[in-house]
């Protein structure tokens, strides 16, 4: 846990400003909030150094490169000791999206892109092998 010590506001406007985009120049921010973009640039290596800024990524449309099966899976395994190979499948399969280990229902919560249904059919008999499991297709992205 952060303490109040360790980010102070500015630090907390320069990470909102990256959330909104992070393709923008540290000079850039700097205007924004008046520091010097190597101010901006001391900041960011700080919040990188404790970890508030992990990595950056991008949005992007998958539906563009033939990605229009979106699917959410929830897994059930099979057993205790599946748990390890299914994981490292997980990491190992460029169809999965994301992976959440949840309480409740199921064991995963899986997001799916593929191009085709029988794609996503292929994908779902191999996941037969760690468990069982629950499909919903996306109709349509909200937010």
């Amino acid at each position: 846990m952060l303490s109040n010590h360790t980010i102070d506001e500015v630090d907390l406007r320069i990470l909102n400003y990256l959330l909104k985009d992070a393709t923008q120049s540290h000079k850039a921010i700097g205007q924004l909030i008046h520091l010097t973009g190597q101010a901006v640039g001391a900041r960011v290596r700080k919040l990188q150094d404790l970890g508030v800024i992990e990595g950056y990524t991008l949005r992007w449309n998958p539906d563009k490169i033939g990605q229009v099966v979106n699917a959410f899976v929830t897994v059930f395994m099979k057993s205790n000791t599946a748990h390890h190979l299914f994981q490292t499948f997980v990491q190992q399969n460029d169809k999965v999206a994301e992976t959440h280990r949840v309480s409740g229902e199921g064991c995963y919560w899986m997001r799916v892109r593929v191009g085709t249904p029988i794609e996503l059919n292929v994908f779902l008999d191999e996941l037969l092998k760690y468990g069982n499991y629950k499909v919903s297709l996306s109709i349509g992205q909200i937010k």
